[in-house]
């Protein structure tokens, strides 16, 4: 008997679909599922950022249904989620920069400029932290008809949240854009693989 249960336990594992198991990537652990804005989120793709030959930082995007090219994902209804875990200490002032440079190298002009508010904002959050350490972590979250919530370490920055409606797919223009921060994490974000490159994009 005990045989025939670890049977059906094996047998309910190996048939479990990809979507149901969580990813591990360089150590960290994104699950198949979160809940942002009382929704459940499908995990879409998590992947490794590497600049030159070092692991920087893990990032996962969560969405209401899978999306395989980066249209599909800014055109995703409902609430999303990138959440991003350091692997190295980074400055946060440098951060912010970073990120506002891919904001702008993948946005057009117009673009860009209905975000600027968002984009100074996330650059403030950054550089208060002054230090993202290697393990700390932090979310974005779109939560349509609120705007973009920043949480840092599982705690919601305080203030109010980022309301531009372009701001949060500016923001995955960093990744998902012409010239994003690393060309395989911009793959392993929309479900094509797993993994990072050392493929230097904008920097980020």
């Amino acid at each position: 008997m005990r045989s025939s249960l670890a049977a059906l336990l094996l047998a309910a594992v190996v048939s479990a679909p990809a979507w149901a198991q969580s990813v591990d990537v360089a150590g960290v652990k994104y699950e198949p599922q979160a809940e942002v804005g009382g929704q459940k989120l499908q995990l879409n793709g998590a992947g490794i950022r590497f600049k030159a030959v070092f692991k920087v930082y893990t990032a996962g995007l969560y969405l209401t249904s899978k999306a395989g090219t980066p249209e599909a994902v800014l055109a995703n209804p409902g609430p999303k989620r990138l959440h991003i875990q350091m692997l190295r200490d980074i400055d946060g002032a440098e951060l912010g920069k970073l990120f506002t440079k891919g904001m702008e190298d993948n946005s057009t002009r117009e673009e860009f400029g209905r975000s600027i508010s968002g984009v100074l904002r996330i650059a403030e959050i950054f550089a208060s932290k002054r230090k993202l350490a290697s393990g700390e972590n932090f979310s974005v979250d779109w939560l349509p008809g609120t705007g973009a919530v920043v949480s840092i370490n599982g705690s919601r920055v305080a203030g109010e949240p980022i309301k531009e409606p372009e701001f949060f797919n500016v923001l995955l223009k960093i990744w998902l854009g012409k010239s994003p921060a690393d060309a395989q994490l911009k793959d392993a974000l929309l479900g094509q693989q797993r993994g990072g490159s050392r493929q230097a994009g904008s920097g980020n």
